[in-house]
């Protein structure tokens, strides 16, 4: 997959997020799926999106220990 396709892909999984926010956890995993592509193809990957990924993993690992 191209550079610019995976770039409009993130785009589009930004705009999904702020549109469907119920969704976070797998729009998370999807977001981290493309930057892994992003790193297979050794694009460099923009710091926004790579502190997004980071504090969405906080996140769901903070949750996923919250026995509430």
């Amino acid at each position: 997959m191209a550079f610019e396709d995976v770039k409009a892909e993130i785009g589009l999984l930004l705009t999904r997020m702020q549109n469907e926010p119920e969704d976070r956890h797998e729009l998370y995993l999807q977001l981290s799926e493309k930057l892994n592509e992003l790193k297979a193809y050794g694009m460099p990957i923009p710091q926004d999106l790579q502190d997004l990924e980071d504090a969405l993993a906080e996140e769901f690992t903070e949750e996923a220990g919250d026995p509430a």
